[in-house]
């Protein structure tokens, strides 16, 4: 539901634009506002799971997410809609770690978890393949407010059948760090207002730079806090493994690169194309759906090799996909747009699903709602920067096109930094996972 929402959106984009007068900036912080919230949340949120119990925490977020959900189609200024998505974030933030830590407590086995985990990401593909195209459907017959409310009933189901399906989570002594929550969140919002704020005003502006030396200082300040806390929300142990810090910068690149893209397409197509918002979510629909490809045979694959082999291979599709872009133009036929959307959708799917089984294996007992908090915060962050600053480059102070090309090798670049990364740090867990990780059926000890 949470990656549903984030496609679907894109799509709606345009539309919100036009009946509420929001401008670029404005549209971006209907996305980023949701995922600077997402990312800030996210560590307490996994702390707090590992402390209260994994299943309550999802249900609250669950139930927070769906009625803010119901705010955002009630909007009726941008403003409102902004403030309603921020919310909309903290519920999706507070679930989501503790989706992933239940699946520790479901899953006791690696190689079991590992087809959980693989799961739970085709789960998100189908999500995001159905996004652009039930966005396109439900804008074009009911406007841009019906995207919102399609995450009412579906949260309302979520919490029923949670409420008898889900196991029990045993609790850790986990505290809350709400010094270092205060110091992540500010340092976050200071990036998003800079980056955002850099297509209207331009990078040399007083209050870019400013905004971007208070993200350099309360991320400093934050590490040391971190050090010296008793119950950290960050336990910067974990970085010290190489395959956790890896699999982390990793999610915040390929988020990175690739929602930055998917913003920048959705109004290259419908505003600069043309195109109505059923007929754009069709031409990324590719893309969608093989990240659901991609999630499920990735994680057949991580059971058997490890993850390092996948993510490679994933991030030099997805870059190949994301560089050919950049040849695109105002009147490239949309068929040989398929073929590039499609790498770039499948190549994400592949390496992240992989990152996911290796941040959890390396947790350890008791951190899995730590852990999993951590990378998809950094992919959070990930999200938020691709949006701002490949959205600044198509904000009007350059011709659309020209920042579109700009912003495809951005994307592009982002995923080969990646693949560097991963070539460089992941094979040790490969070595020594090897042997574990060897797929079983699921069921047997």
């Amino acid at each position: 539901m949470v990656i549903l929402d984030t496609t679907v959106v894109n799509i709606a984009l345009p539309a919100i634009s036009r009946d509420l007068g929001a401008s670029t900036s404005a549209l971006e912080w209907v996305v980023d506002g949701y995922s600077v919230v997402f990312a800030v949340c996210l560590l307490s949120a996994g702390a707090l799971g590992d402390r209260r119990g994994a299943k309550q925490v999802f249900l609250c977020g669950l139930a927070l997410f769906s009625a803010s959900s119901l705010a955002c189609g009630l909007a009726p200024s941008t403003l409102v809609l902004i403030v309603a998505r921020l919310v909309q974030g903290l519920g999706a933030a507070i679930a989501v770690p503790s989706s992933l830590a239940l699946l520790q407590v479901a899953y006791p086995h690696q190689a079991e978890r590992a087809r959980a985990v693989g799961m739970w990401g085709a789960m998100a593909g189908v999500a995001a393949a159905a996004g652009p195209a039930l966005g396109g459907i439900a804008v074009d017959a009911l406007g841009w407010r019906s995207v919102f409310f399609i995450n009412v009933p579906l949260g309302v189901v979520g919490i029923v059948l949670g409420r008898r399906h889900l196991p029990l989570a045993k609790r850790h002594t986990h505290g809350l760090d709400l010094v270092g929550q205060v110091t992540v969140g500010v340092s976050a919002a200071a990036l998003a207002i800079g980056l955002i704020d850099a297509g209207a005003t331009g990078w040399s502006s007083t209050t870019v730079l400013a905004c971007l030396a208070t993200f350099l200082a309360g991320t400093a300040l934050f590490v040391v806090v971190e050090r010296r806390a008793r119950r950290p929300m960050l336990p910067l142990a974990l970085f010290s493994s190489s395959t956790f810090s890896a699999a982390t910068v990793v999610g915040f690149l390929c988020n990175l690169g690739f929602f930055g893209e998917l913003f920048v397409m959705s109004l290259y197509l419908q505003q600069e194309r043309g195109l109505s918002a059923l007929a754009a979510g069709f031409v990324l629909a590719p893309q969608m759906a093989a990240t659901m490809l991609g999630s499920v045979l990735s994680g057949r694959v991580v059971a058997q090799r490890g993850p390092r082999r996948p993510m490679l291979v994933g991030l030099g599709v997805g870059s190949a996909g994301l560089l050919s872009l950049a040849l695109a133009g105002l009147r490239t036929p949309y068929w040989l747009l398929l073929p590039s959307v499609t790498l770039a959708g499948f190549g994400i799917a592949f390496t992240m699903m992989p990152a996911t089984a290796a941040v959890i294996e390396t947790a350890g007992e008791g951190r899995g709602g730590v852990a999993s908090g951590s990378l998809n915060a950094a992919r959070q962050l990930g999200g938020m920067v691709g949006v701002a600053l490949l959205g600044s480059f198509v904000a009007g102070r350059t011709p659309f096109i020209g920042g579109f090309r700009i912003d495809m090798i951005l994307a592009a670049g982002a995923f080969v930094i990646a693949l560097g990364v991963s070539g460089a740090f992941v094979d040790r867990m490969d070595r020594r996972s090897r042997g574990q990780m060897v797929a079983r059926p699921v069921g047997r000890p």
